[in-house]
């Protein structure tokens, strides 16, 4: 398949199950669009001059509050069930005190109420919300020495935010003017799009801290399945969608 992109043109093979197939077996491909989609926008800067600043080892921006579609959710999900008992207990762990640190600090019930909205829940209620989380600077309970102990894994949007400003400006976001590399394709809204369709839903953004409660307490929607082509055709009209829009911004 092809796709024109603002960045070049991406062309890639994609194995598609043609059986009945959960919403989580359609993640990885999409992500992977995503992923070819991001080296395109990085092989056009880099030609331009400029350099991408994010490397291996820093995690400013591991205090961010990320959005996570339904989807990633569930394959979260299912990564984190098939870890080693010892690995999984030290995360779960982990993600209990990130809990109880976010109900002192009344940030979990907001949180939840982001998670469960029934609609679409707009920028100027989310960004009173992300502020506050961000200004409490607690690291990603996924994050071990500095590291992403999912990264095979991680969520759409922790891989789209690269910046070519300098490093050292991501230590307060808040405050500091950073330059992202422009994303053609918002994979995790893509895929919350399709979702929102498959089940006729709002699209819904579950804050990662509480991403794995989410997912358990909606696991039979989770079992759901469809054609892997008729998934596949949701996620391309969707990404279309997103490029056009991108093409006019030019």
């Amino acid at each position: 398949m092809a796709l024109n992109t603002p960045a070049g043109r991406l062309t890639t093979a994609i194995d598609v199950p043609t059986q009945l197939i959960p919403i989580t077996a359609i993640v990885p491909v999409t992500r992977r669009l995503g992923d070819e989609a991001a080296q395109l926008e990085v092989q056009q800067a880099i030609e331009a001059g400029q350099t991408i600043s994010c490397r291996i080892g820093c995690a400013a921006c591991c205090r961010m509050l990320v959005p996570l579609s339904a989807p990633e959710a569930f394959a979260l999900r299912e990564y984190v069930e098939q870890l080693p008992t010892d690995r999984r207990t030290h995360l779960l762990s982990r993600l209990s005190d990130r809990k109880e640190s976010l109900k002192r600090a009344g940030l979990w019930d907001r949180l939840n109420d982001v998670a469960e909205a029934n609609r679409s829940v707009p920028d100027e209620e989310l960004d009173p919300i992300n502020q506050s989380y961000y200004a409490l600077r607690i690291p990603c309970p996924y994050l071990e020495d500095e590291m992403c102990s999912i990264y095979e894994s991680r969520p759409a949007a922790c891989r789209e935010l690269l910046v070519t400003s300098p490093a050292e400006l991501c230590q307060d976001l808040a405050h500091n003017p950073v330059t992202p590399l422009p994303v053609s394709m918002r994979i995790s809204s893509i895929l919350g799009l399709v979702w929102g369709t498959l089940t006729s839903s709002p699209p819904r953004l579950i804050p990662l801290p509480m991403a794995l409660e989410w997912a358990e307490r909606h696991v039979e929607e989770s079992r759901r399945t469809w054609s892997g082509s008729s998934l596949l055709d949701q996620v391309l009209d969707n990404m279309w969608r997103f490029l056009s829009q991108a093409f006019q911004r030019q």
